[in-house]
């Protein structure tokens, strides 16, 4: 499956039809489910709990679904945002991370 067949299948199971209500539910839902994320890395890392690999994939999941959703609103697919995305990467560090280039970069 590629994003592009993911996001279709996935826009599927979206109530929300109009682009305002499509935009404020993925940036808002991308937060939580982010949140959700860093919540078991926390435990992990500071509460002594074993990583919940599957937990952490799951939420994973979620953050993808509302990222396609807030695609849909912008009326982008996930495969153009991943692509820019690349393109945007290979410009800042051409020969992969560098981390001069990090800290002195302007954008």
């Amino acid at each position: 499956m590629n994003f592009n067949e993911y996001q279709s299948l996935a826009m599927r199971t979206a109530h929300h039809t109009s682009n305002d209500r499509l935009l404020l539910n993925g940036v808002m839902g991308l937060c939580g489910e982010a949140g959700e994320c860093i919540d078991v890395v926390k435990k992990h890392l500071f509460q002594g709990h074993e990583l919940d690999r599957e937990k952490l994939i799951d939420e994973a999941g979620d953050c993808l679904w509302y990222l396609a959703g807030l695609a849909a609103a912008l009326e982008i697919g996930l495969e153009e945002i991943a692509a820019g995305n690349i393109e945007k990467l290979r410009k800042r560090y051409p020969e992969g991370f560098d981390t001069g280039r990090s800290v002195n970069r302007d954008a």
